[in-house]
């Protein structure tokens, strides 16, 4: 075929009837419109379009002019020209060409390598080549992955990159192989599987410009256009509106398998016991075993995998641009052992969402392709080979929950998450009530979850000035959950989750989990700033005693009116200055082993008695060990004991505690034996 137009003016007819034979040929032997590579300068090949955008890409930016074989697009590879690739055993016949005669593999099984079968065959060589003759330290492909991590890692352009390559190169020894260039980089790093789909979507959230809608330039539901609209109000043909990036998990699941040590840690749970009989891992959980009994041809197999899906909003921008908002949604394998499932390189992000404004209950739209890449992962994936074993199986996956915080909680599962019914199990029978003054809603039924014979259940001043003695209700399982959202109940359900698509998805016990760490901080964010009066985190004030006086508890705490003020009498938790600094002075002094928190002296600041930039592990740590002991000497016996007390009885059975703690939980045990009647049952 003639490819000579690819040197002529893009202007040029020659030009123009080019691309429309390149295009027609790549849809005779892809015989796909939606799928293509793009060969233009600035995909090179990394991206998968639709026809319609790969022609505007090709005009706009032009086509690289060095793919000079069309393999990605149907052409066949010549021998010929791959003789000095070395890859070619005696008889001819590639080292990788018995993988497709053994297993019955067709030529799509090797999509995540790319078109070429044998540039993987020269990226796994590169990873014996030295980085320069003579190198024993490192080879070819370590340094430039190393280099591209930092690039992630710190937000690096891809001119800083070119240059910090180019730097790099003169450094080394003459001979050395590190690209010059970000374009040389990505082409090596693309034959890993570390590409990526960006995909368009309505700046409305409506849907995703894929599919059926690959070549639409308008959404079919609100109309908008796909296109970015400049200052000018002229529609950019050509630039996106909002953007999208998927990473599909499936190639980087089998990269895991390629791996011996991985591939082995993969199947660590099926080798461990449970000896005290605690659930100590996932495997432990119910909807582990669900799936193990309900489907035994999925349980038999031990590398088979189960996930947890996680997502949150964060500002990547700091303060620098307050409205905008990022969504990643990252997968964690649960078959590894605890000490790796959590650790950063076995947390996979698979999507990321870009937006001025977060996606709310839209996010299922952005949530489509990862849905179709679970629904083949538990059907199942042939021809994944097994590095330890030695062997191919076909590898199948589950997806057993979501991990997230409580507004997140409503977006995934389609459950209210505000007003009066706002609680995912009571539902209808949410014990709610509004406060008059805070002009907020409170739920206060939750003491019906302690056991019955609870000390808190009989206390009435120090909740609603009312016993408790309801029994919890029991969760609704998938099945009711999905038959009350297919019938229209629109009181506790706002939506009918993606995740629903999922054959298995409504059989399991547990479908969303709440991240803990992250309630627990906002807790210890509200008690550190109730006790030091840390504004805008103090939730003591004249509105919260005035509704505790509407409820008729604590009423000898409700405001005094003078004046000219307003006073609040003192609580138990109320500190005076130099209570709140020497509460200040006791975190100060605070030395923790290494790595078991963050330095709490930096964490503290003494003049304005506060505590600054806590995480959430330091909010973990505060609120299981250093709160009680910084406490200790300031505030009131009732209000730290019961605290302690609280504690106390929830870890009374682990001897490991720190002995502080187990120190002033024994004190606090005594001194509400003396003056508590109702701790007997402690």
């Amino acid at each position: 075929m003639d490819k000579s137009w690819m040197h002529s003016d893009r202007r040029s007819k020659a030009y123009e009837f080019g691309v429309e034979a390149f295009l027609n040929f790549a849809v005779e032997n892809l015989l796909t419109t939606t799928h293509i590579r793009c060969p233009c300068v600035k995909c090179v090949n990394l991206k998968l379009f639709g026809v319609g955008i790969i022609r505007d890409h090709v005009y706009f930016n032009g086509i690289d002019q060095s793919y000079k074989n069309w393999t990605f697009h149907g052409e066949p590879w010549e021998a010929t020209t791959n003789a000095s690739r070395n890859v070619e055993e005696d008889d001819g016949h590639s080292r990788y060409s018995f993988v497709s005669e053994e297993i019955d593999m067709d030529d799509n099984d090797f999509g995540d390598f790319g078109s070429d079968p044998y540039e993987f065959a020269n990226v796994i060589g590169d990873g014996d080549q030295p980085v320069y003759p003579g190198c024993r330290k490192y080879t070819k492909l370590l340094p430039l992955v190393k280099l591209y991590n930092l690039k992630a890692k710190h937000g690096m352009s891809d001119v800083c990159f070119t240059e910090l390559l180019i730097l790099q190169g003169d450094l080394l020894p003459e001979g050395n192989t590190i690209p010059t260039s970000m374009y040389e980089a990505k082409k090596t790093l693309c034959a890993l599987g570390l590409s990526y789909e960006k995909m368009h979507a309505c700046p409305n959230d409506c849907i995703l410009y894929r599919k059926e809608y690959e070549d639409s330039t308008n959404c079919p539901t609100c109309g908008i256009s796909r296109w970015k609209e400049g200052k000018d109000s002229i529609l950019k043909e050509g630039v996106p509106a909002k953007v999208v990036w998927y990473f599909p998990p499936i190639p980087r699941f089998k990269r895991m398998f390629q791996s011996h040590e991985t591939a082995k840690s993969l199947t660590w749970h099926a080798a461990r016991k449970s000896i005290d009989g605690q659930m100590s891992h996932p495997a432990d959980s119910p909807s582990w075993k669900l799936l193990d009994d309900k489907w035994p041809e999925f349980g038999n197999e031990p590398r088979n995998l189960r996930l947890a899906l996680s997502s949150d909003g964060f500002n990547p921008h700091s303060s620098l641009s307050s409205r905008y908002s990022c969504w990643p949604v990252i997968l964690v394998t649960y078959n590894l052992p605890p000490w790796l499932c959590m650790k950063r390189k076995f947390m996979m992000l698979t999507l990321l969402i870009s937006s001025p404004k977060q996606p709310g209950n839209d996010i299922d739209v952005y949530l489509e392709p990862l849905i179709d890449d679970l629904k083949s992962l538990w059907v199942g994936i042939r021809g994944v080979y097994d590095a330890h074993n030695g062997e191919y199986f076909t590898l199948r996956a589950a997806l057993m929950w979501t991990i997230n915080d409580f507004p997140a909680y409503g977006n995934l599962s389609g459950c209210v998450v505000k007003g009066y019914k706002a609680c995912p199990i009571c539902g209808d029978d949410t014990p709610s009530h509004r406060l008059k003054n805070g002009h907020k809603i409170c739920y206060i039924g939750h003491r019906k979850w302690l056991p019955i014979n609870h000390p808190y259940r009989r206390q009435r001043a120090a909740f609603n000035g009312k016993p408790e003695y309801d029994i919890p209700p029991e969760p609704l399982t998938g099945e009711e959950v999905l038959h009350m959202v297919e019938n229209g109940d629109r009181v506790c359900w706002k939506k009918k989750s993606i995740f629903f698509d999922l054959e298995y998805w409504k059989y399991l016990p547990v479908r969303h989990a709440l991240d803990v760490m992250h309630i627990e901080k906002n807790v210890c964010d509200s008690i550190i700033g109730t006790l030091l009066e840390i504004p805008g985190k103090n939730k003591d004030g004249i509105a919260a005693r005035l509704d505790l006086l509407n409820m008729g508890v604590k009423t000898d705490l409700q405001p005094e009116y003078g004046e000219r003020r307003t006073r609040l009498p003192p609580g138990p938790w109320n500190l005076s200055r130099a209570e709140k600094r020497e509460v200040c002075n006791s975190f100060y002094g605070m030395k923790v082993p290494e790595g078991y928190s963050s330095n709490i002296k930096n964490l503290v600041s003494l003049q304005d008695s506060r505590l600054l930039g806590l995480k959430s592990h330091d909010c973990h740590t505060l609120m299981q060990q250093l709160l009680p002991v910084a406490i200790r000497s300031v505030l009131e016996k009732p209000a730290r004991y019961m605290k302690v007390l609280k504690g106390y009885v929830q870890n009374r059975t682990r001897p490991e505690g720190c002995i502080a703690e187990r120190y002033i939980a024994e004190e606090a045990v005594e001194f509400c034996t003396q003056h508590l009647s109702d701790v007997s049952t402690v």
